[in-house]
């Protein structure tokens, strides 16, 4: 299957012409799921995203696929099924995209939960899942494997496995497929406002956030899949709201400090909530907090100097001997993720994960719900869409998310084939083929390719820098500075690919470094403590 290189002028004028049967609004995990099996029944489909694709939480989750232990503990076995039989389903059919990991955890002398206890939870864990892959270690075994742990009290570790996934290239990929089928997706596409002809949503009006054009689009179903921004299009015609925006944030440790193989998690010190040490692309990663987010919605999420210090601490009483420091931190994300509210002063971490649909008049508005189970989601919303789309088979009918890639004929090395199997599915025949001489190469201290930037920059509607460094690729959060020593190779790819002029790549550097400094990179008040 070959693919020609998108013009946004041509999208937008298709857009403008089709007859859509449903719009989905949002280009994270579930707009994607979304449009994904929508596409795939027939629908003709358009999915518009206002800033980049996985711009908000899809980027900046935990990265992990998995079935929620913590859920199963607290009696959801459902979704606890549910996530885990989706994270086997992902691991068969993404292979090189989402990969099984360990996971570690501690029990000290005394301290709830023992091992006999969490041997309980893993072992329902596993029966749902349907493997058998838990055991535990004596202390002696447990610390060859994870050296430098605390070990005052310690009489062991359980491990067992879940998965960890590039979040992004997650929700990319699923929108490869969703355009193989037919659908049709924009991003910096705005949805101003809904159309309403006897009292039902009928369509959506649209502002290209680039060029200024508007235009009209109707459709028979409009798929409301904003996220944490849910409630801006729902709550004209369903009179509440019911998104409670949760922050959570994570640091990203230079190479060499602090190295684990597998991932850890324990309960930290302050206040018993969990937090998870784990590799990821050749870096380790702290996180995450869960905290009220109440700051503007439409600013990228930042993490405080509070939350950084708080992981920090807590890594630093796993690890005593590493004395993490502000220093060792190369890059910090922070997601902001669409609870649905309970009600009530319950604690951020104790809300539960569950998705949910509601029908207002036409608008078919789905938020909350896990990275994992995104194409269960996207079933359920079809349901919905029934209602103005009889004919629509919603069933699930078991067929995989993703395209069986076949055998390629090449003489690249097995382990980075699988890699980017992973990350570009069926196109990376295509990938491979138009990859420039020399390009195969890694950057350095990356596992990334050039030869992506470039695949990203001429496929992938890269329309701002930040597009391309945070988000097809993670070099933002995998640099030193966010990659700034890379741009002048960048350069010529971006000028060659994308036809920036001289101005506009300044443009492009100067937007981008800002934004990494105040988003990305330590806190302002941090940086500041360290000039003064």
């Amino acid at each position: 299957m070959t693919r020609e290189r998108l013009n946004r002028h041509t999208q937008w004028q298709r857009m403008t012409q089709e007859k859509w049967d449903m719009v989905v609004i949002g280009g994270g995990i579930t707009g994607a799921g979304v449009a994904r099996e929508a596409a795939r029944r027939g629908l003709k489909t358009l999915l518009v995203e206002q800033r980049d694709y996985a711009w908000g939480t899809s980027s900046r989750s935990s990265k992990m696929v998995h079935g929620g232990l913590r859920y199963i503990a607290a009696g959801d076995f459902r979704l606890t099924w549910h996530s885990l039989t989706e994270r086997e389903r992902l691991l068969v059919e993404a292979p090189g995209l989402v990969s099984r990991m360990g996971y570690w955890f501690a029990h000290y002398r005394r301290v709830f939960p023992g091992r006999f206890i969490f041997g309980i939870l893993l072992m329902l864990y596993d029966l749902l899942a349907g493997v058998r892959d838990h055991r535990f270690f004596p202390k002696p075994e447990f610390l060859k494997r994870m050296p430098g742990y605390r070990d005052s009290g310690l009489t062991g570790a359980s491990r067992y496995t879940d998965a960890l996934v590039d979040d992004s290239r997650l929700v990319l990929r699923v929108l490869d497929e969703a355009r193989a089928d037919g659908a049709l997706t924009l991003n910096y596409v705005k949805a101003e406002s809904l159309l309403m002809e006897q009292g039902r949503v009928t369509g959506v009006q649209l502002q290209d956030a680039l060029a200024g054009l508007k235009a009209v689009v109707h459709a028979r179903v409009v798929v409301n899949a904003t996220g944490a921004w849910a409630d801006r299009l729902r709550e004209k015609l369903a009179g509440e709201k019911k998104v409670r925006p949760q922050r959570g944030s994570h640091l990203v440790l230079a190479p060499g400090r602090l190295p684990v193989s597998e991932a850890v998690i324990f309960q930290h010190a302050d206040d018993n909530r969990p937090v998870f040490i784990y590799p990821w692309e050749g870096r380790t990663v702290i996180g995450t907090t869960d905290l009220d987010h109440r700051d503007d919605l439409d600013s990228e999420a930042s993490i405080t100097a509070e939350e950084m210090d708080y992981m920090l601490r807590g890594a630093n009483t796993q690890f005593p001997l590493a004395s993490l420091k502000r220093d060792d931190v190369i890059a910090t994300f922070s997601g902001v993720r669409p609870i649905v509210a309970s009600g009530g002063a319950v604690n951020p971490s104790a809300e539960r994960r569950d998705h949910i649909v509601w029908d207002n008049q036409g608008l078919v508005t789905v938020t909350g719900g896990k990275l994992t189970t995104f194409r269960l989601i996207a079933l359920d919303v079809l349901k919905a869409a029934r209602h103005y789309i009889p004919e629509v088979d919603a069933h699930d009918t078991k067929a995989p998310v993703f395209r069986s890639i076949g055998i390629l004929r090449t003489q690249h090395p097995a382990a980075d084939l699988q890699r980017l199997k992973g990350r570009f599915g069926f196109h990376v025949d295509q990938f491979l083929a138009e990859a420039a001489s020399g390009e195969l190469a890694a950057l350095p201290q990356s596992q990334t390719l050039w030869a992506e930037l470039r695949w990203a920059a001429r496929h992938e509607q890269v329309e701002h820098l930040d597009d391309l460094l945070l988000r097809r690729t993670r070099l933002g959060l995998l640099q030193p500075e966010g990659g700034a020593a890379l741009l002048p190779e960048i350069k010529r790819i971006c000028q060659g690919e994308l036809e920036w002029s001289e101005e506009r790549w300044s443009e492009e550097v100067d937007r981008y470094l800002a934004l990494w400094q105040r988003h990305y990179g330590v806190p302002p008040e941090l940086q500041a403590a360290k000039v003064a």
